[in-house]
């Protein structure tokens, strides 16, 4: 079993598509269309794009109604949602050039890195580079040090 997909709904598409973009370039939207959304008491019609590679992708739904789950909060939810990348830094750097800044920089591990970024509709994303392709050393609990440093 593999995780595919993730379903989310915004506002508005745009925002959250041009950062994911930013973020991953070899990404592409895969699809894009219409269709009604909820139930017939509560059905609306809604926007959708999916936009990843190949293999994985995300679903983005516009005409969300309502705030979105605070990620520093204690509400139920998504607290983030986490990407491998092969370049940490040239994530951050993608992300700066589009006017991003980190959140979150993740505390020292001996082996990863992590960053976390809040997009413009409020979903949280963290970005993680592995440093060893050992799962013993990639997977280590408690090697961490120092402390989340926030923006």
């Amino acid at each position: 079993m593999r995780l595919e997909h993730a379903n989310l709904v915004v506002k508005d598409i745009q925002p959250t598509l041009e950062f994911l973009l930013a973020a991953s370039p070899n990404w592409r939207i895969r699809g894009e269309g219409e269709a009604s959304w909820g139930s017939a008491q509560l059905s609306t019609h809604r926007r959708w794009v999916h936009i990843g590679d190949d293999n994985y992708y995300l679903t983005l739904n516009d005409g969300a109604n309502g705030d979105i789950r605070d990620p520093k909060g204690i509400e139920p939810g998504v607290a983030h949602l986490g990407f491998v990348v092969d370049d940490l830094q040239a994530v951050i750097d993608r992300l700066a050039d589009k006017g991003f800044e980190v959140d979150i920089t993740g505390r020292t591990h001996p082996f990863r890195k992590a960053v976390y970024y809040n997009d413009p509709a409020g979903f949280q994303f963290e970005f993680l580079e592995y440093t060893s392709d050992n799962p013993t050393e990639k997977n280590m609990y408690g090697g961490e040090s120092g402390e989340l440093k926030y923006k």
